[in-house]
């Protein structure tokens, strides 16, 4: 009984690891709560509180990406407001569509928000594309700070 509680925490930071690229696993918050699992199979012993704090805080960190990378990308080319909000309810309607919608649908949200705000088709191209560049990078920031979690952990668990 004593191995089973590190084993599923182990399992658990691993399909974490998987679900920061793959849609509809909450990637962030199973890593999270791999970690906490660990760290609460010894009493803390290893790992501290302040620790799981510390990680606790990028986890939220790496959720906030999902929601604000594409939007914060299409603000940047200097899209209308609509492209921002079309880039922001399409990336959480994509969610809910699997990999295809968690890709597409920002980039088709800020197309559409800008289309309607302006009726000029590079300009909403170019949200587009600029919506679809900032989500890749929030996902290889997202890569980042879970890789980033788990060194932290290690680093703590192993000194």
């Amino acid at each position: 009984m004593d191995m089973l509680w590190p084993v599923l925490g182990i399992a658990t930071v691993a399909v974490g690891l998987a679900g920061v690229v793959l849609p509809l696993l909450p990637g962030m918050p199973l890593v999270f709560a791999g970690l906490w699992l660990l760290a609460w199979s010894d009493g803390f012993a290893r790992v501290g509180e302040i620790t799981v704090v510390v990680l606790g805080v990028l986890a939220l960190l790496a959720w906030a990406i999902d929601y604000v990378a594409a939007t914060l990308g299409v603000k940047r080319v200097g899209a209308s407001g609509l492209a921002i909000a079309g880039a922001a309810i399409g990336t959480v309607l994509g969610l809910a569509a699997g990999l295809v919608g968690v890709l597409v649908g920002p980039v088709l949200g800020a197309i559409a928000g800008e289309w309607l705000a302006r009726r000029n088709g590079a300009q909403a191209s170019r949200a587009g594309l600029a919506a679809g560049i900032s989500f890749l990078l929030g996902i290889v920031a997202k890569i980042g700070i879970a890789f980033t979690m788990v060194g932290v952990f290690a680093i703590a668990w192993f000194v």
